[in-house]
């Protein structure tokens, strides 16, 4: 029997939910008799812990040197006020950081040789750069695993260079509108929509936490999970929020409640999440908008959700929020931006709205599913329903199979 293909899966964040809970998902439906999974991180935290605790990788390698913000601090991860120092303190941070990558494209090659790495897969913005560059250096097959819509205009040469070159064999996308960042190389790319591990997420799996504990038993939660960024677009969801309790029945008005799970990552500038705590608090929702923070399980939180909502104005890739409520029976409802489309039927797994809408819109969306249980019933069982058609885990890590070993194959 031949030896399982010994594959590096290159990971730029340690901590950032959707990508890292989509690596997971990944691993766990692998073969290891097919494909040995190696993991590398930049430090450890919530991936590792996740890793670790499922027993869904091989090794799990630490390389400090894969730098996660430009401005960090060598000994620890970075925090907000790192962004706001000195130029005397981030000077220094900086150069140090720079060279720190240098070091890197010199570490990275030594450790594909030394441990007989076949196939760097990239899962992350950076990470297919360093992969690409890592790859082409050494002949090791790439395969990019693509979760973004767009790149900065100053890496945009190097990352089409990068697509294009020999050693990056398969590009694969979440959805159709991260793929089409890659038109001149058609035939590298394959869409592969993200997927659940269907018993993992489903109604029962985990005991709620919300009823009772931080809402009254009979609220109605509508929730959403990611990062607070503007381009997310929670603004929209609390005025929208507003607007439904306006409106919302006289013998129901105390049921509505909003969730969101999640931060401002502390390696971005800006305190977005304070931001909408102030806007919950200029239009007197306290008590009404809960900001929980950041979790790494998100399962007992949608155990108690009634509706999940993504306000995504940018174009959201293929955002885990979405398919993960679905598994829940949940209906969704979305902007239609990126790749939610992809997910979401309208009017059978629930509403996409166009971009931005009126909050009036918004509200009367949401208003739908608490005025008619009937509604929010059918469409959360269709919802499920498409998730283990279409994003369910085991189709998925046959998918990824299949272009690991197309990627191995050249």
């Amino acid at each position: 029997m031949a030896a399982p293909r010994r594959v590096l899966f290159l990971n730029d964040t340690a901590r950032n939910g959707g990508p890292g809970r989509s690596l997971h998902a990944i691993l766990s439906f692998l073969d290891p008799a097919e494909v040995h999974r190696m993991v590398l991180l930049p430090r450890e935290d919530a991936i590792a812990r996740l890793l670790r605790a499922s027993h869904v990788a091989d090794e799990i390698i630490i390389e400090p040197d894969l730098v996660e913000n430009a401005f960090q601090p060598l000994h620890r991860a970075v925090e907000r006020a790192d962004l706001d120092a000195p130029w005397s303190l981030r000077g220094p941070r900086l150069a140090a950081n720079v060279g720190r990558m240098v070091r890197l494209a010199g570490t990275l090659p030594r450790l594909l040789r030394a441990r007989g790495v076949e196939l760097v897969y990239c899962n992350g913005t950076t990470a297919d750069f360093v992969g690409g560059v890592a790859g082409n250096l050494t002949r090791t097959p790439v395969l990019w695993h693509v979760r973004y819509t767009s790149v900065p205009d100053t890496t945009r040469p190097l990352h089409r260079a990068l697509a294009r070159s020999r050693w990056v064999r398969r590009i694969v996308c979440v959805s159709h509108a991260s793929a089409a960042l890659f038109p001149d190389v058609p035939a590298k790319v394959a869409v592969v929509h993200n997927a659940v591990d269907v018993e993992r997420y489903r109604r029962g799996a985990t005991a709620g936490c919300v009823r009772g504990a931080k809402v009254p038993d009979d609220a109605f939660l509508y929730g959403s999970m990611g990062r607070i960024l503007p381009r997310k677009g929670y603004p929209q969801m609390i005025r929208a929020a507003r607007e439904l309790l306006d409106r919302c029945p006289e013998s129901e008005r105390h049921r509505p409640y909003f969730v969101v799970l999640g931060d401002t990552p502390a390696d971005l500038p800006g305190d977005h999440l304070e931001e909408c705590r102030a806007l919950v608090r200029e239009l007197g929702l306290e008590g009404r908008f809960l900001f929980p923070g950041f979790t790494e399980d998100v399962r007992p939180w949608l155990e108690d959700f009634d509706v999940v909502v993504l306000p995504s104005v940018y174009p959201d890739p293929l955002p885990r929020t979405v398919i993960e409520g679905m598994a829940y029976e949940r209906p969704v409802v979305a902007f239609d931006v990126g790749g939610v489309g992809e997910m979401v039927r309208d009017g059978v797994t629930g509403t996409l709205l166009p971009p931005e809408p009126s909050p009036e819109s918004f509200a009367a969306a949401m208003l739908g599913y608490l005025t008619d249980p009937a509604k929010r019933t059918r469409e959360g069982v269709a919802a499920r329903a498409a998730v283990i058609e279409g994003f369910g885990g085991v189709a998925h890590g046959r998918a990824i199979q299949r272009e690991i070993d197309a990627a191995l194959r050249g």
